[in-house]
């Protein structure tokens, strides 16, 4: 960049976005990728024909529908959405957090979550030009500080509350009677952000309805259709219909539209790998705690949190890539994450692979 550009930059970029860093995807060519909680299966080949089929029945030079009712209604079924519920569907959840942001955003107004966290929370926040608030979850377990939490809520007045349910990137999951002393607490809104929903049996969805201001923001994409990029958020109409306002026109894609629709009425395709997932969880959880000097937490999510010896997460996140083996290293990211790494749960293959590499680092 040229010194004239670096100081109209400095003039006119918001310093808040400047002292950002962008958001980061490694490089996973040749590696194993085992760091961003995908699903490692792919479709079967009966559905990449119909997929391929359908595919050269759409017209790419039309806009798709800007409400996609049609998936709206297989999200319904395929997910057992309460009826008095309404959808509003996004561009991956990234975007939903954004449009609850800018409908919310002032300049007095918080955004309030649990740290550590979903980092897009704090991110979006600051993109909206909100205050930011990230209570500590307790040291020993993870799991919610609810008197620090209620305090925040009462000091800070949130315009929202974010809590993932299991929680990024600790895996695990909060008490369903401290979330809801959050939710009648809250003065604005509460999102419960359940991406994970697949790997666990607990779910507020189906109480949306019982409080004014519970949302509930779910994902395909760690159900196995990740490169869909498809979000979608179910709660009262008065508050879904003021985010659709924010909505960019036409953010749900033909392509993404139709795959998701295809994809929802072949579910128990989806079920059976999300099975096998939590299955193979269980085995690579046991795996992990047989290491020497190894760690791992208790997740209901499909990843693991797991901490090695002190000072040694950064020489064990290169051993494993020079090994072919891409984790998340998140050590340095929060104090409660010191010496720690996250691994996605992948094929009896991939994990196997994973863990005798992972032996030799420690």
């Amino acid at each position: 960049m040229t010194d004239e550009a670096a100081e109209r930059v400095a003039e006119w970029v918001r310093p808040e976005i400047r002292a950002l860093s962008a958001y980061h995807v490694p490089d996973a060519g040749g590696l194993i990728k085992l760091d961003a909680m995908e699903n490692p299966y792919a479709w079967p080949d009966e559905l990449r024909t119909q997929w391929a089929e359908l595919a050269r029945t759409l017209d790419v030079n039309r806009y798709p529908h800007p409400q996609a009712p049609a998936l709206k209604e297989q999200l319904r079924a395929a997910m057992a959405v309460p009826p008095g519920a309404e959808l509003l569907l996004g561009n991956g959840s990234d975007e939903i957090i954004q449009m609850i942001a800018l409908a919310l955003a002032g300049p007095e107004r918080t955004v309030l979550t649990v740290e550590p966290g979903f980092v897009m929370y704090r991110m979006i926040a600051v993109f909206a030009g909100m205050r930011y608030c990230g209570v500590p979850l307790r040291s020993d377990d993870f799991a919610l500080d609810t008197p620090a939490l209620l305090e925040a809520i009462a000091r800070h007045r949130p315009a929202v509350v974010f809590i993932a349910q299991p929680n990024n990137p600790t895996g695990n999951r909060f008490d369903e009677a401290a979330l809801v002393q959050v939710i009648e607490a809250a003065p604005g809104l509460v999102v419960i952000d359940e991406a994970y929903a697949p790997f666990t049996d607990a779910s507020l969805l189906p109480r949306v309805g019982q409080w004014p201001n519970l949302l509930v923001m779910r994902t395909v994409s760690k159900m196995g259709l990740a490169g869909l990029r498809l979000g979608y958020l179910a709660g009262p109409a008065a508050w879904l219909n003021e985010f659709d306002k924010v909505r960019l026109p036409y953010n749900i894609n033909v392509l993404t539209q139709r795959a998701a629709e295809l994809a929802l009425r072949h579910k128990a395709v989806l079920d059976a790998q999300t099975a096998a997932i939590r299955e193979e969880r269980g085995r690579l959880h046991a795996a992990l705690a047989a290491i020497d000097g190894v760690t791992p937490f208790p997740s209901e999510a499909n990843f693991i949190l797991f901490r090695v010896p002190a000072g040694r997460a950064k020489a064990v996140f290169d051993g494993l890539r020079a090994r072919r083996i891409l984790v998340k290293i998140l050590d340095g990211a929060h104090p409660l994450l010191a010496d720690c790494l996250r691994v996605t749960v992948g094929t009896p293959d991939e994990n196997a692979a994973f863990v005798a590499a992972l032996r030799e680092c420690v």
